[in-house]
């Protein structure tokens, strides 16, 4: 896998987080090899104060904290670990990392963009770009070709302000927009509504994943959480919204929740969301990580998942595995890990690798999903080795 960045007599090395063995993606892509030489061709003095938004794993931040000062804001821990990472093996400035729930600095000159996939979060972030800018600062964002539509384009223009775009290079194009348009169109940071058939209300910034209705693989699997009163810990991994640990703390009112993902929107709206169903009181930890580094081994009874599978534009099934392999870690003996997922993802094999086969079982399924249980057991199961 080419580790190694060359433009303009220049090299970075640079990988993606977290690293493994047998790495088969590259830690940057076209659109940001089209930035950095649309922006070198420029000639901009050096000095500027950069704000760069959802840099995957600091490509970019390396690359213009040589001559600038940059502001790294993306709503992915991941990315934040990776871009830390990578500018502390290229030895490269200082750089000041926000996430998307921060105010932008009052100060940028210049904001180059990964376009997120999301035309949610687009539109929060570009919403807030229009109050923070002063006129006249350009916008720069980058994409594949194929994914920067009509729509996408008019969301600049409606929220930011004037919007053109680049020729095609390596099918990526650019779209540059200044903060401009007459009236600044106010986008409320959260969205809020009652799941069907449940007590449970949720709140949902603008990168959780499907933040204006439940996804159907959390509804399935709303119907088979456990009711045990020896649950005394249960973690919800990738806990997206917190709905699955709000319904384990219903069923469960002495258990200790603990609900972790990777998105700082995420990770805040599952707080808000345990606090509101569930009351302040209650015993509830909510954390933005990379699956479960550094939780103790052997310490939870039940853990949750309904795992992504993709990392920002990337279709992977490399996260799965790595939550399955944390919660293995995680988990007491007899301890119980349930998993839902599309019937297509080979995660009862997978799951079967991990735990034994006559640890894991079919608990329910319809023709779009299915629910996994894994068991562990300390007799037949080592500590696991990630991928």
């Amino acid at each position: 896998m080419k580790t190694e960045l060359t433009l303009h007599d220049r090299t970075l090395t640079l990988s993606r987080f977290p690293k493994r063995a047998n790495e088969t993606l590259q830690a940057w892509d076209a659109g940001d090899e089209y930035l950095i030489n649309h922006i070198t061709e420029l000639g901009l003095p050096s000095g500027l104060n950069i704000l760069i938004l959802n840099d995957n794993f600091g490509a970019l931040s390396c690359w213009f904290s040589q001559d600038h000062n940059v502001t790294m804001m993306s709503d992915s821990f991941i990315s934040h670990k990776g871009t830390l990472k990578n500018l502390q093996r290229n030895r490269c400035g200082k750089v000041t990392f926000l996430n998307c729930l921060d105010d932008i600095p009052d100060n940028i000159d210049l904001v180059l963009m990964q376009i997120p996939k999301s035309n949610r979060l687009l539109t929060w972030q570009l919403s807030m770009l229009r109050g923070a800018l002063k006129n006249g600062i350009q916008v720069i964002g980058v994409n594949k070709t194929k994914e920067i539509h009509t729509s996408t384009l008019n969301l600049f223009e409606k929220y930011l302000g004037t919007t053109t775009t680049s020729l095609a290079w390596k099918k990526h194009r650019l779209v540059f927009s200044t903060p401009d348009c007459e009236a600044i169109i106010p986008v409320a940071p959260e969205c809020e509504w009652k799941v069907d058939e449940e007590d449970i209300y949720l709140s949902n910034y603008a990168n959780v994943y499907s933040g204006e209705g439940l996804d159907l693989g959390a509804r399935f699997m709303l119907k088979h959480i456990p009711v045990d009163p020896e649950l005394r810990h249960i973690i919800d991994l990738g806990c997206g919204n917190g709905v699955l640990s709000v319904k384990a703390g219903q069923l469960n009112p002495h258990a200790r929740i603990t609900s972790v993902d990777e998105s700082f929107m995420a990770v805040a709206s599952a707080k808000k969301n345990l606090e509101r169903n569930l009351g302040t009181e209650r015993n509830i930890q909510v954390i933005a990580n990379n699956c479960l580094d550094g939780m103790k081994d052997n310490s939870s009874y039940l853990i949750l998942c309904n795992p992504p599978f993709h990392q920002n534009n990337t279709i992977t099934d490399h996260i799965a595995w790595q939550m399955f392999c944390d919660a293995k870690d995680a988990l007491n003996h007899n301890g119980k890990l349930l998993v839902v997922g599309n019937r297509h993802l080979e995660y009862p094999r997978k799951l079967a690798r991990l735990f034994g086969s006559q640890q894991v079982t079919i608990v329910a399924e319809n023709n779009k999903f299915v629910i996994i249980e894994a068991v562990k057991n300390n007799d037949l199961n080592k500590k696991t080795q990630k991928d």
